[in-house]
């Protein structure tokens, strides 16, 4: 199971519409390493500004690997995090995780990086794993 669902939060779910909020809450709570790397990221975004904000680091383990991708292959998980934060979220590889901001001026940007070529062009043989 990917996410730590409190009862309350499975009866709200069970009850109909959940509060994106509580939700979110959640994936913080479940999946802190991916949490953290991607609060760190959109702040680096706020700071430095530019096109996008990205992390080139392997996670320390492969449970901060797979809470990665729990988080970036669940379109729900994935979109609630581009809501709260603000942001659209890119993934390459098995750690490359970028944020690019909603502003259409940096869409060629973000079509480049998640780009087939792009995609080629960041393997690696110690990526072959992950």
């Amino acid at each position: 199971m990917s996410l730590d669902v409190s009862p309350a939060l499975l009866e709200q779910a069970e009850r109909g519409e959940v509060d994106e909020a509580d939700f979110v809450d959640c994936v913080r709570t479940s999946l802190p390493y991916a949490w953290e790397m991607i609060s760190s990221l959109v702040a680096q975004l706020k700071v430095d500004g530019g096109a996008f904000a990205d992390n080139q680091t392997p996670p320390p383990d492969e449970q901060a690997r797979g809470q990665l991708l729990r988080v970036l292959a669940s379109d729900a998980i994935r979109g609630a995090l581009q809501r709260h934060f603000g942001v659209r979220l890119a993934f390459q590889n098995c750690h490359r995780v970028a944020v690019f901001p909603t502003d259409p001026s940096v869409d060629d940007t973000l079509a480049r990086f998640t780009s087939v070529r792009n995609q080629l062009l960041n393997q690696s043989p110690e990526l072959r794993d992950c």
